[in-house]
């Protein structure tokens, strides 16, 4: 899902609204809100607008930061909040250039849990270099426990920076280091995992225009899933202790970067990967299976997506089948719950092309997951935002950039106590689905020269 530069992201949202409102105004009758505005009343497009939508205001960063020793409902000054929570946060990157080991773990641990809940934009941008090279020296000094945490900041660093200039220059300090650890057998699984998510997400959010980056990151991720592809002689290789684990990080983290990719680049992907794919639904992980059963069908979406007449193969569906209705007792109970959910998906998909549609809620807003790339790109900033990922959908401007969703919204009192329709944001999704895929071929078009 490619996005423009931070400094053009703006050229889209004046006419995604404007497609949102003839939307409406085009429905079949009088579309009436809640507030009680109807669209034949006469009212100009910005009238009809301003109902739901308002400008974005800096207010909403420092109304989303929580002041952790006041009780919910409390009155807080939002300057004294704020400047509180930025001498924590100071505290915590002095603290993470700290002889102790374990002074520099709870200092990343605190940053993850406010890069997680809170917007700080403004305030990492002056400190991003400094930041960088303390996550960097846990990088490369730490233990496994702290390479993990650094890992996960790192991703979260790139998130917080929004995909600009900044971003991308704190991804060209941390690739290297990310791809090293992540490739070393010799590191701990759990750093070589958190290694592989950070580098998957800091390449898309800040590398998405740059073929060269894209094509390194992407042949790092496949060096680690490659290992549990069959041999010569058509057999799976017995995986080590915490490979499966590793394996489904790398390879969510490789399919969230071939949403980027150009068509051309697409085609040779799936020559050369969905037959090996395959091979590997019989592992013996359930979870690893899974991570392969939803990146086959991530595949095809976009085989199809560049090519209407791309079939998949019957043994493929063959092989679905066996997994969607698998029964073997050897399995635990819940390990086969699971995989045979997820695989009916999958096969459902595959055979009638119908995704099984899910929405996701926050504040008065909505985003509908309705393809397997917006799954994908979704679990991949749920994976690193955690619990965060809502909050960052309603004020994070790259985030609600990258779903479609324009500005963040400053609601009234009156627009907080009603609900938007279903309809209103059916036709909102539907617009912003349709911006979305002009711009995801104009910049794939782009791209295609330098892959």
């Amino acid at each position: 899902m490619p996005r423009s530069k931070k400094g053009k992201r703006s050229s889209n949202k004046g006419s995604l609204r404007q497609e949102v409102l003839q939307l409406q105004l085009s429905a079949k009758g009088p579309l009436s809100l809640k507030g009680g505005v109807k669209g034949g009343s006469g009212a100009s497009d910005d009238d009809l607008a301003s109902d739901v939508l308002s400008h974005y205001s800096s207010a909403s960063e420092s109304a989303s930061v929580l002041d952790e020793g006041t009780g919910a409902g409390e009155p807080l000054d939002d300057q004294i909040a704020q400047e509180e929570t930025e001498d924590k946060l100071k505290q915590c990157i002095d603290n993470l250039m700290d002889k102790s080991a374990k002074t520099r773990l709870a200092a990343l641990e605190s940053l993850r849990g406010a890069f997680s809940s809170r917007l700080l934009c403004d305030f990492l941008i002056e400190r991003r270099l400094t930041i960088s090279d303390c996550l960097e020296r846990s990088l490369r000094k730490g233990g496994g426990e702290e390479q993990a945490a650094a890992a996960t900041v790192c991703a979260q660093l790139c998130v917080q920076l929004g995909g600009g200039d900044e971003s991308e220059e704190g991804f060209k300090i941390l690739r290297p280091v990310l791809s090293a650890i992540m490739i070393d057998d010799c590191a701990s699984v759990t750093a070589r995992q958190s290694c592989a998510r950070a580098l998957g997400m800091c390449c898309y959010v800040s590398a998405a225009e740059d073929g060269e980056d894209l094509v390194k990151s992407m042949s790092h991720l496949e060096c680690v899933f490659n290992t549990s592809y069959p041999n010569c002689e058509g057999t799976l290789p017995t995986p080590k202790a915490g490979a499966p684990g590793l394996h489904s990080a790398a390879l969510h983290a490789w399919a969230l970067l071939v949403t980027l990719c150009p068509a051309s680049r697409l085609t040779v992907l799936l020559d050369l990967h969905l037959p090996k794919l395959q091979a590997c639904l019989e592992s013996s992980d359930v979870n690893y299976r899974i991570a392969v059963g939803e990146t086959i069908a991530l595949l095809v979406e976009l085989g199809r997506d560049i090519d209407r007449e791309f079939e998949d193969s019957d043994q493929l569906c063959e092989c679905l089948k066996g997994l969607a209705t698998d029964g073997n007792k050897h399995r635990a109970k819940n390990d086969r719950r699971k995989q045979r959910s997820v695989f009916r998906e999958v096969l459902h998909y595959i055979e009638n092309e119908d995704f099984t549609e899910e929405k996701i809620r926050f504040g008065v807003e909505g985003i509908y997951i309705d393809s397997w790339m917006r799954r994908r790109v979704y679990d991949a900033f749920k994976e690193v935002l955690e619990s965060g990922v809502r909050h960052h959908l309603q004020f994070n401007p790259l985030l609600r950039d990258i779903f479609g969703l324009g500005p963040p919204l400053i609601l009234d009192s009156s627009v907080k106590a009603s609900k938007i329709s279903r309809f209103e944001k059916h036709l909102f999704n539907s617009a912003a689905f349709k911006a979305r895929t002009k711009l995801r071929n104009k910049v794939r078009d782009k791209r295609a020269d330098v892959m």
